[in-house]
């Protein structure tokens, strides 16, 4: 197949990018406007590939976005472009706004206009993923209650917002328009590649250089972790096996509060970087408790029991040994993290249209 990947400069996007090109015979066209979260670092493994394609496009500009459905005449899509930093949403809500449902919208209907022009056979091939989050369902008050494929939107942050009108419009251009149409919504992720403003990369980096640890309210919010590598074999898993106008949840089953999680990532630099910052007695010392974010989700927990039975995935790591594989390739892959932090990762994009 030849996959378009939306956002594929970016943490999922990436480790979809590279589990296609490293594990498969498919070709990928990654296409990626490469604002601050894209970065092309991240594909170094795959960028060589005669089966990888970068374009420079963002998903908000409808011409570029119709000119690489004709240019590259996809089997499918799978779409993650999106802005995703909820406390970025609080700040600045527009961008999302802009990204997360015009660019759906562009992409849809670019989607749909092409499509229209394929054989009755590749159309009936042809796949449009939508790939969301958990965040769209709001928080869950039981401790023993789970997000279902069938849970009631009730999203909080104008990132949740916008991401549940993303969600659907695409489910609306499957039942208006016959479009091929499969939405997934996942957990938090975590891994290897994470932009370093999100919780786990913040905290090692912040811990390795003896900065406070900064842990919204008392911490005890809870999160459902998807190791990354898991996500996007589930992610192929959708788009190639999937039954098409559903939805699947994706979750990890590893509940954590988040200052278990802090906890964690301290107790491991513990072992795994010993010689601590200049007048730090243990990394446990760093946590600073501080003003909790507005509206901030209490709980969120994935039932992930439907593609486990229908699709046969399920995730590889737990998040003890997630954990720990992140936490040592922070600490063995310095050269990517600093250049991020110096922004000279940004220094690496291209020319807009310029193809890699």
């Amino acid at each position: 197949m030849k996959i378009l990947v939306t956002g594929g400069a970016g943490f999922i996007g990436s480790a979809v990018v590279r589990h296609i090109v490293q594990n498969t015979s498919d070709t990928v066209i990654n296409l990626d406007a490469l604002t601050y979260a894209g970065n092309l670092d991240s594909l170094d493994s795959v960028a060589a590939s005669e089966r990888y394609r970068f374009e420079q496009v963002d998903i908000c500009n409808y011409s570029d976005v119709e000119r690489v459905f004709s240019e590259h005449q996809p089997d499918a899509v799978m779409h993650l472009a999106a802005e995703s930093h909820v406390d970025r949403s609080i700040d600045g809500p527009a961008a999302f706004i802009q990204t997360n449902l015009i660019g759906t919208f562009n992409l849809l209907e670019c989607a749909r206009k092409y499509w229209l022009t394929l054989s009755p056979e590749k159309q009936a091939g042809f796949r449009f993923h939508h790939i969301s989050t958990d965040e769209v369902y709001g928080d869950l008050e039981g401790t023993d209650d789970l997000f279902t494929e069938d849970t009631p939107y009730s999203p909080s942050s104008p990132y949740s917002a916008s991401k549940a009108g993303s969600d659907h419009l695409v489910r609306a251009w499957g039942r208006t328009y016959g479009l091929p149409v499969l939405v997934t919504n996942c957990s938090n992720n975590y891994g290897p590649y994470h932009f370093p403003e999100k919780l786990i990369p913040h905290v090692i980096l912040n811990a390795i250089h003896g900065k406070p640890l900064p842990v919204y309210g008392d911490g005890n919010q809870i999160r459902d972790w998807l190791y990354v590598e898991d996500h996007a074999r589930a992610l192929y898993k959708v788009v190639t096996e999937g039954e098409v106008g559903e939805t699947y949840n994706i979750g990890g089953h590893n509940e954590k509060r988040n200052i278990e999680v802090v906890h964690t990532i301290c107790d491991l630099l513990e072992e795994l970087a010993p010689n601590k910052p200049e007048g730090v007695e243990q990394y446990r010392d760093l946590i600073t408790f501080v003003k909790d974010r507005p509206g901030h989700d209490v709980r969120y927990a994935i039932d992930a029991s439907k593609i486990a039975s229908e699709l046969g995935w399920t995730p590889e790591e737990s998040f003890e040994t997630g954990i720990r594989k992140t936490v040592a390739w922070y600490l063995k892959n310095t050269n990517w993290w600093q250049r991020v932090m110096s922004g000279d990762y940004q220094l690496t994009r291209l020319g807009e249209g310029e193809q890699e």
